[in-house]
């Protein structure tokens, strides 16, 4: 646990807080943790694979990450050397996808319903239902729903996180 603490910057209570299951995690932190034990940050979901290259809609799964009000969907199946990641995200009204993020990569977002204004590197853009938007995600960025009805964004990125 010291250890893991050194090298992920993570306090040895908070890892043990998460182990027993009393405490949850930022993907930030899971990031980290993963990096630390040179693993995929996809080892700590579960398996899902799709030999068949095709999600039929039964099979989706939605999830939320700590700390944030999005729902995610995983659109895509699981199969070596997968670079690109599509989720359908759902972004309830008036929320926020919370904190600014920054991170290796591409992000594109095509909007299916509603509009999100998304801040990329200190600029605003309102991106309508049809519009779509790609910056590196290496800029820091995040986004609301500024709208009184729920935001569906198709979502492509990488590299690979979930």
């Amino acid at each position: 646990m010291k250890d893991l603490s050194e090298k992920t910057g993570l306090s040895v209570s908070f890892l043990s807080q998460v182990e027993r299951g009393t405490s949850s995690l930022a993907i930030t932190s899971l990031k980290k943790i993963a990096d630390a034990l040179n693993v995929s940050i996809t080892n700590f979901f579960d398996s899902y694979q799709n030999k068949n290259f095709v999600v039929k809609a039964e099979e989706q799964k939605t999830f939320r990450i700590e700390g944030s009000n999005a729902r995610y969907t995983r659109l895509s199946g699981n199969f070596s050397g997968k670079v690109l990641e599509p989720l359908l995200v759902t972004l309830d009204p008036g929320k926020t996808h919370e904190g600014k993020f920054s991170h290796p990569g591409e992000e594109f977002f095509y909007v299916l319903e509603g509009a999100v204004i998304f801040n990329v590197d200190g600029q605003e853009y309102l991106v309508k239902k049809g519009d779509s938007i790609h910056f590196p995600s290496e800029l820091p960025h995040f986004w609301f729903n500024p709208l009184e009805k729920r935001a569906k964004i198709l979502c492509v990125l990488t590299p690979v996180i979930f």
